[in-house]
């Protein structure tokens, strides 16, 4: 599993309440600076973790929502962005303190939909005041637990965020499962070619794999040029053929139209994004006009070659379709977008396949709410090449 794609849980709270220590005693290791000087954590600190019987994590360590000066404020900016990439928020009071500050994260936590707990820490010197508990629950109606990272063990934290994310049924669903039944042959279609890393499969086909072997159905791996033989020679017909997106329109006219047919990157789409959104920002595409700035979002870091499909060939695609001369911005990975949404005619998002659905619907939600199309990389190509109707066909059934 890619580092960004593991369940994110942030620590959030002011100065000196404890979440360095916190952290620390979730994890068992003290990865995070811990001192009585308020302001000690000035950046951002992840640590991975596991769970048992839950997930891989990674806790989110952030900067005082308090700090105040010039620095101060950049940290807290910082703070601010981070919670976008969580899953799951842990908001840390301490001494029974609780105002203005709180309330801001936790408004902010549910315009995100982001669920979250409370802990009061350093019970140990300050209990929770029972008036204060019985507010913060019938308030926010969120688990609040008295801690003390000196004396308490962290299981009943663990317990919590297990709860929680369980009641929020945002557990991971199937791929492709509601689409199978088993038995079922599934063709994947994976070009090896300068895109291709090195001696194994990019995520995306790996988890496609594993999902269709879950659902007790066969995968047949094979690439373009040899579907037309396997489909002479056996006589097999699929119940579904997945391809990569930049040789879409290449299998589409190899693969049988009675075999329905997307991408890995249509699939992602539906399981992580915003798939409605996307469905309808898709066709977008012929709006577009000379001079319009298309967002390019890729969830990862990669070598950029003159092949690499989000840098040159989907925007060759578009100004080749559109007639239109265009201007394309690139973000990578989960770095901040620089100009004001606004500025965008389109914003066009990968797979997603490094993070988690949580941070991909996040990333798109200042687009959505702003009434701008967007797409994935699969639709888009689909789009292109005439067979978007055909790469989401399966999905309506």
């Amino acid at each position: 599993m890619g580092k960004d794609n593991k369940l994110h849980i942030i620590l959030l709270g002011k100065r000196n309440n404890g979440k360095s220590s916190l952290i620390n005693r979730l994890t068992g290791q003290n990865v995070a600076i811990v001192s009585n000087i308020a302001g000690t954590t000035t950046d951002i600190v992840k640590r991975s973790f596991e769970i048992p019987d839950f997930a891989s994590v990674i806790f989110i360590d952030t900067a005082g929502i308090d700090d105040h000066g010039e620095i101060g404020e950049k940290r807290v900016q910082k703070t601010q962005e981070a919670i976008t990439q969580a899953d799951i928020a842990i908001l840390v009071i301490s001494n029974n303190q609780f105002g203005e500050e709180e309330i801001e994260l936790i408004e902010k936590c549910h315009e995100l939909e982001i669920p979250f707990l409370i802990v009061h820490n350093k019970r140990d010197e300050h209990p929770l005041n029972q008036e204060l508990h019985e507010q913060l629950k019938t308030t926010y109606h969120c688990p609040v637990i008295d801690f003390s990272c000196q004396q308490d063990s962290t299981t009943i934290i663990l317990e919590a965020l297990k709860e929680l994310w369980k009641q929020e049924n945002n557990a991971p669903k199937s791929l492709i499962g509601d689409l199978l039944s088993p038995g079922d042959i599934v063709l994947l279609i994976t070009p090896i070619d300068a895109e291709a890393p090195a001696g194994r499969m990019i995520l995306p086909q790996v988890q496609t794999i594993r999902d269709i072997l879950d659902n007790h159905c066969t995968a047949i791996t094979l690439q373009p040029e040899e579907i037309t033989s396997f489909l002479s020679k056996t006589g097999i017909t699929p119940r579904l053929a997945i391809t990569d997106s930049q040789v879409f329109k290449k299998v589409a006219q190899l693969i049988p139209t009675e075999i329905p047919l997307t991408s890995f990157s249509i699939i992602l789409a539906r399981h992580k994004g915003d798939f409605n959104a996307y469905l309808q920002g898709t066709p977008h595409i012929e709006n577009l006009q000379n001079g319009d700035r298309i967002l390019m979002l890729e969830s990862c870091s990669h070598h950029v070659s003159c092949e690499d499909i989000g840098r040159h060939k989907i925007p060759r695609w578009l100004m080749e379709y559109t007639g239109k001369q265009l201007v394309f911005d690139f973000i990578t990975g989960l770095d901040s977008i620089k100009r004001p949404i606004s500025d965008y005619a389109m914003v066009i998002q990968c797979g997603g396949c490094m993070i988690t659905a949580k941070q991909l619907k996040n990333r798109l939600r200042p687009a959505i709410n702003s009434k701008i199309p967007v797409s994935n990389y699969g639709m888009t190509i689909a789009y292109l090449h005439g067979i978007f109707n055909r790469a989401i066909e399966i999905f309506k059934k």
